[in-house]
């Protein structure tokens, strides 16, 4: 299986990046394969055709098993996380089992995964079979804070990747 975790947080090594990976980890019992940290492409995102753009679009695409990930910005997900996605095309996630994950400082924002992200990969194509996964910042990676989600989220996207593979 390859699995992925993009990150959307205009500040490297983020917590979001740690949390996306968390996340990856536990529905897969393994660190992802790869993760992009979407600002580590910095303004080959503004144009088309940048090479280091094209590859991780294309690792996305192969993954089986993709956390996209970004902390809330005004509400939504980041402007970075938008201009990568603007680069896969409709339907080119078809395959991609997708989780979206945000974090936020409170609860406020908690369906902003599935309102505002989520669309967006099911537009380009991915099967995105769990409610998405909003954590708080100060404490995603606090004992348990996965736990409750997982008891769902675990089955929902092991049946999916099986779905993918049959």
């Amino acid at each position: 299986m390859s699995t992925i975790a993009v990150v959307g947080n205009p500040k490297p090594r983020s917590r979001t990046r740690s949390a996306a990976e968390l996340v990856v980890e536990r529905l897969t019992g393994a660190p992802p394969d790869l993760v992009v940290d979407v600002i580590d492409l910095g303004a080959g995102l503004l144009g088309w055709g940048d090479p280091a753009v094209a590859e991780a679009v294309t690792a996305l695409r192969e993954a089986e098993v993709a956390v996209v990930a970004s902390p809330t910005y005004k509400a939504t997900y980041t402007g970075l996380l938008k201009l990568f996605l603007d680069q896969v095309g409709t339907g080119d996630l078809a395959g991609v089992v997708a989780v979206p994950l945000m974090l936020g400082a409170g609860p406020g924002h908690a369906l902003a995964p599935d309102l505002l992200l989520k669309p967006v990969l099911v537009e380009l194509g991915a099967t995105t079979p769990t409610r998405g996964l909003y954590l708080l910042d100060k404490a995603w990676d606090s004992p348990g804070a996965l736990d409750d989600w997982l008891v769902a989220a675990g089955p929902q996207v092991a049946a999916a990747r099986g779905h993918r593979a049959g």
